[in-house]
């Protein structure tokens, strides 16, 4: 099992590029950021773990743009995963964001894997453009356009939602195929978007039983006719033994471990003990 570190950024605290820093010099294999643009005052979309407008974290409304910081991490790493959990990729235009993404994979070495939302929140999505209701075709048409911007000397797409004649896009990511995992909830219409499109799973917080999920993405996932395995990134929280063992049997390939945006000293501190409590469960520490 591959171990990961994810960042709810703000505009407090340790910075991206420290953290990732940190969590690579103690041997975690990825980093990840979230994003959201802006969160409206006004709302209907309902958080899922409130239930209701409320927000179960302010750093909601103070999160970093995932891009730029992911950036900045790469500039000072040389060997850890850059991912977002999630990003939300129809709030962006989509032949910039091809662009941005491609080059960060580039700039890092290959590094990059795009973790990506549909969108719990409506209103935000309505803010860009976004019909709630139509949300994961955007992200279907989105993710298809920049594949070719990655991929084909001369791009080029035609969708309800993306539209582009013949061009020339460059730099192309250094990775043949840019990863895909979908945070969403394990329903069976999440699993089947993955299998049709996607390259993983990112569990939700509030997700009861990964074990029965993860199964029936993997049912999916054959019934689609996939090759291999999709990739699930469990989101974790206290190291336990006897969950990540049993995450391990059911095909969960990543625990993920939530860092706080807390002051830099605070932060390596949670990191060292983490890391200490990891390495008897496989996290390759490095050796002085």
């Amino acid at each position: 099992m591959r171990f990961g570190i994810v960042l709810f950024t703000s505009d407090r605290g340790i910075t991206p590029a420290a953290a990732a820093k940190a969590a690579e010099d103690r041997g975690f294999d990825s980093f990840f950021v979230p994003e959201h643009t802006h969160i409206p005052i006004k709302r209907e979309a309902a958080h899922p773990l409130t239930g209701d407008a409320s927000l179960p974290d302010d750093r909601y409304m103070r999160t970093l743009d995932p891009w730029v910081s992911l950036g900045t991490a790469a500039a000072v790493t040389s060997r850890i995963e850059l991912s977002t959990a999630v990003a939300l990729p129809v709030e962006s235009d989509p032949i910039t964001l091809a662009k941005s993404i491609a080059t960060l994979d580039h700039l890092s070495g290959g590094r990059v894997t795009l973790g990506a939302g549909f969108g719990w929140n409506t209103d935000e999505l309505t803010d860009h453009g976004v019909p709630g209701n139509k949300r994961r075709t955007v992200l279907r048409e989105y993710i298809e356009a920049m594949r070719s911007l990655w991929t084909d000397e001369e791009a080029s797409y035609a969708g309800e939602f993306v539209k582009f004649g013949p061009s020339w896009a460059f730099p192309k990511p250094v990775q043949s195929h840019i990863p895909l995992l979908i945070g969403a909830g394990g329903t069976e219409k999440t699993f089947k978007w993955i299998a049709r499109t996607g390259d993983g799973w990112i569990t939700t917080p509030y997700e009861s039983d990964v074990s029965a999920s993860t199964a029936l993405l993997y049912k999916h996932w054959q019934e689609a006719g996939r090759e291999g395995a999709p990739r699930v990134v469990a989101l974790a929280g206290k190291p336990n033994p006897e969950q990540l063992t049993a995450w391990t049997e059911a095909g969960v390939t990543d625990a993920v471990f939530g860092m706080p945006d807390k002051s830099e000293d605070e932060v390596l501190a949670y990191l060292d003990r983490l890391a200490a409590k990891l390495a008897p469960l496989g996290l390759n520490t490095p050796t002085a």
